[in-house]
């Protein structure tokens, strides 16, 4: 009986108090007031972006299709959970999941634009031993 409860303690997941099942049925200006502040502003002032975003969503799960957007800077909202969303870096599409710990988040933070430095050997004539070699 203790571990059924511990499992089920490890199962749940919340957000401000509140939990993900119940926040997938409120609505995105009801979730807004629970984000912190500049989240809460872009929240509200692209309500109907956002809505708009979920609804393509909910569209392209029933034909089976996958998800693609531009938009970085959209925040993550609970109706997002669980979809797999390409989210665009300058080049390409990354497939980002959406998980709880997301919320309130950008789109952009999970899409990385730069990759990092791999500094491989120096060229010729790039330090002062190899100056005097030639090129051949």
């Amino acid at each position: 009986m203790v571990e059924e409860t511990i499992q089920q303690r490890s199962k749940d997941k919340f957000y401000r108090g509140r939990n993900i099942e119940e926040l997938r049925t409120v609505d995105t200006r009801e979730f807004a007031k629970l984000v912190k502040a500049r989240p809460r502003r872009a929240l509200l002032r692209n309500y109907d972006v956002i809505e708009a975003f979920v609804a393509k969503c909910n569209a392209c799960d029933s034909k089976g299709k996958a998800i693609k957007t531009h938009d970085r800077a959209l925040v993550i909202v609970p109706a997002l959970i669980g979809r797999t969303i390409g989210v665009y870096n300058g080049k390409e599409y990354i497939k980002v999941v959406i998980v709880s710990e997301m919320l309130g988040h950008r789109l952009g933070e999970f899409s990385p634009t730069r990759k990092p430095t791999k500094h491989g050997a120096a060229g010729i004539g790039a330090t002062k031993s190899s100056a005097s070699r030639s090129v051949k």
